[in-house]
C-alpha cells in the first residue's frame, strides 16, 4: 500500500490520487521546441500550485506533452485540465512569436481533446519512468 509518506493529507481528508494527463497540440502540428517545453513546464507547475496540485513529472514532444499529477479530492480533473490549457495555450502565444504564427488568430494551441488516466494501480514509479522516457525534441 505504501508508506504514510506517500499520502498527503489535508484538514479533514488523506489521499493519494495521481492521474497522467496527455495533451495534443491542435492538429497535431509539431511545434515545440525545448525551450517551449521548458517554459510550458514552468507555467504548468504554477497553475498546479494554484489548484493545490503537486506536478511530479512533466515532459514532451513536438506535439504532446505528458503530466503526472497528485491532487486533492477536492480537485476536478476537467477543471484542473481546462486551466492547464488554457493558461499555458494564451502565455505561451504570447511570449513566443514562433507560436503566434504556427495557427491563425484565435486558434488556441491544444486540441479540444485530452487523455486522462488514473494511475491508481500502476505503480507511481512505472508511469514516472515512462514520462520520463518521451524525448524532448533537439534544438
Amino acid at each position: 500500500m505504501g508508506t504514510y509518506e506517500d499520502f498527503r493529507a489535508g484538514r479533514h481528508v488523506v489521499f493519494k490520487m495521481h492521474a497522467h494527463l496527455v495533451f495534443v497540440t491542435k492538429y497535431r502540428h509539431p511545434v515545440f521546441t525545448d525551450t517551449h517545453l521548458q517554459r510550458m513546464e514552468e507555467v504548468m507547475r504554477r497553475v498546479c500550485e494554484d489548484f493545490e496540485v503537486e506536478l511530479e513529472e512533466f515532459n514532451g514532444e513536438r506535439n504532446h506533452v505528458h503530466l503526472l499529477v497528485n491532487f486533492p479530492p477536492k480537485v476536478a480533473v476537467s477543471k484542473l485540465v481546462n486551466s492547464l490549457k488554457g493558461v499555458s495555450s494564451r502565455l505561451l502565444r504570447k511570449e513566443f512569436e514562433d507560436l503566434r504564427f504556427a495557427y491563425w488568430k484565435g486558434v488556441r494551441l491544444w486540441s479540444g481533446s485530452y487523455f486522462a488516466g488514473s494511475v491508481g494501480g500502476a505503480p507511481i514509479s512505472a508511469v514516472r519512468q515512462y514520462i520520463e522516457q518521451q524525448t524532448r525534441p533537439v534544438v
